[in-house]
């Protein structure tokens, strides 16, 4: 037990240096005033977190006036690079995206991804009638493919049983 030692914990050092941070004040050294923080909402999908007032200016100053969170600027971005970097393009098709999820996917989630596996059955139809494929029957003959006439197998067949002469 002999071995024990006192230790100064960081509030005792702040609080003896307490005295000489106000000398300090009062001799005319200011210290940098702190940015007020406040809860902001994002416009899109309702999310709150804590912005400056000078962050919260510059985001809606890139997003078209509309305050935005960190993860759907991210979406508005990927979504600015589909469309070819129209960015208010992008931030309304994001913010329609996030109101239909909030009016519906919240409330209903089996109806929501109902709607979604819609939505992908929908976009693969219309790929595949889109495609070139041998299986559709929309194909015409002539459009420059390789067509069957005929097997070459019975030729052969009938060159080995016809009699040498």
């Amino acid at each position: 037990m002999g071995s024990l030692q006192r230790t100064i914990s960081d509030i005792s050092a702040e609080l003896s240096s307490s005295s000489s941070s106000k000398e300090a004040i009062d001799d005319g050294i200011h210290l940098p005033t702190i940015s007020e923080v406040e809860d902001a909402k994002c416009e899109c999908c309702g999310m709150s977190e804590e912005c400056t007032n000078e962050y919260i200016d510059r985001v809606r100053s890139q997003f078209s006036g509309k305050l935005i969170c960190g993860l759907c600027a991210e979406a508005v971005k990927e979504e600015m690079d589909k469309n070819g970097g129209k960015r208010e393009e992008a931030v309304n098709e994001h913010m329609s995206a996030c109101e239909k999820f909030n009016r519906l996917g919240r409330a209903y989630p089996v109806l929501y991804q109902a709607e979604a596996i819609k939505e992908i059955f929908k976009k693969s139809s219309t790929v595949r009638a889109k495609s070139i494929s041998p299986r559709d029957k929309s194909v015409r003959k002539g459009n420059g493919g390789i067509a069957r006439s005929s097997s070459c197998i019975p030729a052969i067949n009938r060159e080995e049983l016809s009699p040498k002469s």
